[in-house]
């Protein structure tokens, strides 16, 4: 089963020191993508803005300064109140986010009781898939094809 943690949130687009805009955010966990999390800015408008980057980046962005390049995280204040700052640079250009640190930290204990730090190989199946993969050939497997993988003669 696979199970999808979201929030909706309000961040701030710090355009400077002094002045930022209101910008809606959705924040989305998908089990079945366990290392990864989704931000999308401006959900519901025409242009919204996609990112996706480690949630082990956003966890331990909330304690302490995280990333390097495209995503960087750290924890901050603001008026007195804890804030989790997101700087995204790309291509197109470079922003930097504002978000309450109590939404952010809430929704990632969510998304941290579905799937445990350290456990997310597990909703991959890789280690069953690889299991398979290399698996004896069954009897009669090795009938159709011979040792060799090859089909026998007469075989089409």
């Amino acid at each position: 089963m696979h199970t999808v943690v979201e929030r909706e949130l309000e961040v701030n687009l710090v355009l400077s020191p002094e002045r930022s805009i209101p910008v809606p955010a959705r924040m989305t966990y998908r089990t079945q993508d366990p290392y990864a999390v989704h931000i999308v800015f401006h959900f519901g408008s025409d242009h919204p803005v996609d990112w996706t980057f480690a949630r082990e980046l956003l966890v331990e962005g909330v304690f302490r300064p995280a990333g390097t390049g495209d995503v960087r995280v750290w924890p901050s204040k603001n008026g007195g109140r804890g804030v989790i700052l997101m700087a995204l640079s790309s291509p197109d250009g470079d922003a930097l986010l504002e978000a309450p640190s109590s939404a952010v930290s809430a929704w990632l204990e969510r998304t941290l009781r579905m799937v445990p730090a350290g456990s997310e190989s597990e909703r991959l199946g890789i280690d069953e898939a690889l299991a398979e993969l290399l698996a004896p050939a069954g009897a009669d497997e090795l009938r159709a094809h011979g040792p060799s993988g090859d089909p026998q003669d007469g075989d089409v």
